[in-house]
């Protein structure tokens, strides 16, 4: 599991579950196990602090590169 943070201000934004080493590029929702703050506006992610995370493409969140940090360990 992974915990997903916003890479300006260091708030966790959901708990991941990540399968294999890659990185992480998209999150997919039906592997999203918890979610603590984040806001949507459109199809757009933010973090409370206002830094724009990703982009809601339906089945799964695009993340923007650098916006975001994670900790935990993928599952292989």
């Amino acid at each position: 599991m992974l915990i997903i943070h916003c890479a300006a201000c260091k708030k966790k934004l959901w708990r991941y579950d990540k399968i294999g080493q890659g990185e992480v590029l998209r999150c997919h929702k039906e592997r999203i196990s918890k979610m603590y703050n984040f806001q949507t506006q459109g199809n757009k992610i933010y973090c409370p602090c206002g830094k724009k995370i990703g982009i809601d493409k339906g089945s799964f969140y695009k993340m923007i590169v650098k916006t975001f940090t994670y900790k935990g360990s993928k599952r292989n």
